[in-house]
Formats: structure tokens, C-alpha cells, sequence
């Protein structure tokens, strides 16, 4: 500090202090003319590289640049004048200030340069349509912003002569005490962070929960919640720890959907049930929806108080909702079909009354007119 000081009054005392001012003023002027040229001039060709990092970098760089440029020039040029009319206070503040600008700036440009990589990441592959995990880029970016903040705090700190070991000493006493009074905070905290490493799900999956009433869409894996949207369009918000200890099941990301029914015949007719059974089969085995390389089965195996009843169990190709519907029911019509063909009929609950032969009925007389 005292050497900065000496070497502006002898600076002033050489050239006079109205002479380092303007060159300070004009080569801050020029520095900034120079960079927005050279902007001009380089972007197009970053461009036309098709590399996301140069790009970000350079998008995120020119503004903090700017104001780093301008942050020391106008910074230097105060301290002349204030040296000028012996103002040390202001001297000293403006070193603290140009330390914490230029720390800020530097923040400013990581997470500018986080931002657009990212941003640049997701557009290359949607243009693409390349599938990539949006929650894994998601936890990435915000854990390299986490790192960023903690270590610009850090610098500065030290920039301003604070021990950082005792603070953080004190802050791993202090946080034995902090994990008891917030320990569901710190739950959530870690649930989010399992989900990020874990991933049994990602945003735009469709999940639910056989343990909780918890069914719906991911909008938005945070630190603490999950934002589900359920199938009434409400948001349900799910905390994080949550998670830790309950199961979950990820439809969305089945391989098929499966139908599987029973469906009853007469005991009359019990004779085509084999030429049924064997039809019913053959259909699936040829349909173009049904996915032959997965457990296909249709087998006669029930008997039931008014039907003879065979199992279907397959699996179709789609695992779109509404174009596993369409087929399902394509696949009952053909079904009903082929029992009709073959003079059967599906069967429904009915009852047969057994009168022994022994038994009369008595006819009451007709009431006479």
C-alpha cells in the first residue's frame, strides 16, 4: 500500500500530475475501441468454427473485458487526483474497490461463460436432435456455479487479509451444530444430490410412486424440490428427501407396454377352444405392433364358474399411451373376431337351475271372469 502510494507521488512529481490523467483516459479509450474491433472481427470466424466453448468463451468474455478496462482506468485516474489533493482514505478505498471489481468481473465472466456453454450445448443437440440428459447438464452447471461463487468469496477474502483457516475451522464446528438444527434442510440438500448421481429419473420423465400419491411429470430438479406436474396440470412440488426413502417407478422409460387379459368362452363351447387358442396366437405372433421378440402367450388356463377362460400375455412395440391403446383395442376386435368365426360366443355370468324329476309343480286354477 505504501509503495503504491510513493510511486504515484513520484510520478507526479516527475511529469506533473495533468499528464499521467489523460494518457490513463485515452488508453482506456483506445483499449475498449481496440476490443470491440477485434470482437467484430473475430466473431464471425468462431462462428463458422461450429465449436460450442470458443464461442461461449468469446460471448462471455466481451462485457466483463469492457468493464475490467474501464474498472482499472477509472479507478487509476481517481487515485491521481486524489493523491493530487491528498486524499489517502480515497486512495485506499480505491484499491479495495479495483480488488473486489476485478474479482466480481472475473465471477461475472464464469458464470457468463457456464451460461452460454451451456445454452450452446443444449441448441447444438436439439439441432441435431442428439438425445442428451438434461438433468446431468443441469447438475453440472450448477455445481460449477456453486464452485465459482465459493471460490471468488475465498480470493477475496483473502484480498482483504482474512485468515480463511480460522474460518474454516470455526465452520466445522459450527456445522455439527448447523446439521442438527437444519437437518431436514440438509436432507433435501443431499436427496437432490443423490438424484443428480443416481438419476432415476430426468426432467420430462413420467413417474410415480407406489409408496406416495405421487404421480406425474418432472418439470424441475432443484437442490431442495422437485417439481412434478400431475396429470390435472397441478404442479406438486415433492421434497427432495423424499426421494431417499421412498421407491419410484420411471414409465417413461420402458422398453414396451404390456397387455394382458383373460377372455372367457362358453362351456358349450369347449370343443373349438384349441383352434381358438391356436388363432388367437398365430394373429399376434403376426401382428405388426406386437413385439415378437419379447414372452408371448396365449393359454387355455382357467375354468370359471360360467366360462372356459384363456390367458393373452404380450407385449407391443410402442410405448406411446395412446398408440398402446389404439392397438390394445385392435388386437380384443381381431380377438372377438376369430371366436365368432369359429361359432363360439364370448360368455357372461349366467345361472342354470337343476329341477329333479321327482318334483311337480302345482297349476293354480285361473281366477274366472
Amino acid at each position: 500500500m505504501g509503495n503504491e502510494v510513493s510511486y504515484l507521488a513520484a510520478m507526479m512529481e516527475k511529469f506533473g500530475w495533468l499528464i499521467p490523467l489523460p494518457l490513463i483516459l485515452l488508453a482506456g479509450f483506445v483499449s475498449h475501441i481496440a476490443l470491440a474491433q477485434f470482437y467484430k472481427r473475430i466473431a464471425p470466424k468462431i462462428e463458422r468454427s461450429h465449436l460450442s466453448w470458443d464461442s461461449a468463451l468469446l460471448s462471455a468474455l466481451l462485457r466483463p473485458l469492457k468493464l475490467f478496462i474501464w474498472a482499472l482506468t477509472l479507478t487509476y485516474a481517481l487515485q491521481i487526483l486524489s493523491a493530487r489533493f491528498d486524499h489517502l482514505a480515497l486512495i485506499r478505498f480505491l484499491t479495495s474497490f479495483r480488488a473486489f471489481a476485478v474479482i466480481a468481473l472475473l465471477l461475472w465472466f464464469t458464470l457468463r461463460f457456464i451460461k452460454h456453454l451451456e445454452q450452446d450445448y443444449v441448441r447444438g443437440h436439439r439441432k441435431k436432435k442428439k438425445q442428451y440428459d438434461k438433468t446431468t447438464v443441469r447438475a453440472v452447471c450448477h455445481i460449477a456455479r456453486i464452485a465459482a461463487f465459493s471460490i471468488a468469496i475465498l480470493v477475496y477474502m483473502q484480498t482483504r487479509n482474512i485468515n480463511i483457516s480460522a474460518i474454516l475451522t470455526f465452520g466445522g464446528a459450527s456445522g455439527i451444530t448447523l446439521g442438527f438444527a437444519a437437518k431436514d434442510l440438509l436432507s433435501n440438500f443431499f436427496g437432490g444430490f443423490m438424484l443428480y448421481l443416481d438419476r432415476p429419473f430426468s426432467i420430462g420423465d413420467w413417474i410415480r410412486s407406489p409408496d406416495k400419491e405421487i404421480e406425474g411429470t418432472v418439470e424441475h430438479i432443484g437442490f431442495r424440490v422437485t417439481r412434478i406436474r400431475t396429470f390435472s396440470k397441478r404442479p406438486l412440488y415433492v421434497p427432495n428427501g423424499v426421494f431417499l426413502n421412498i421407491s419410484i417407478e420411471n414409465p417413461s422409460r420402458m422398453s414396451n407396454r404390456q397387455i394382458t387379459t383373460r377372455i372367457g368362452i362358453r362351456y358349450e363351447d369347449a370343443p373349438k377352444m384349441s383352434v381358438i387358442v391356436a388363432d388367437v396366437e398365430e394373429m399376434l405372433r403376426t401382428h405388426p405392433e406386437i413385439d415378437t421378440n419379447q414372452y408371448l402367450m396365449v393359454r387355455f388356463d382357467q375354468f370359471g364358474p360360467s366360462s372356459l377362460n384363456f390367458l393373452i400375455y404380450c407385449f407391443t412395440k410402442t410405448t406411446d399411451w395412446a398408440d398402446y391403446l389404439l392397438y390394445q383395442q385392435d388386437v380384443y376386435l381381431k380377438i372377438v373376431a376369430i371366436i365368432e368365426q369359429h361359432g363360439a360366443e364370448c360368455a357372461f355370468p349366467t345361472t342354470t337351475l337343476h329341477v329333479p324329476e321327482g318334483i311337480k309343480l302345482k297349476q293354480e286354477p285361473l281366477p274366472s271372469t
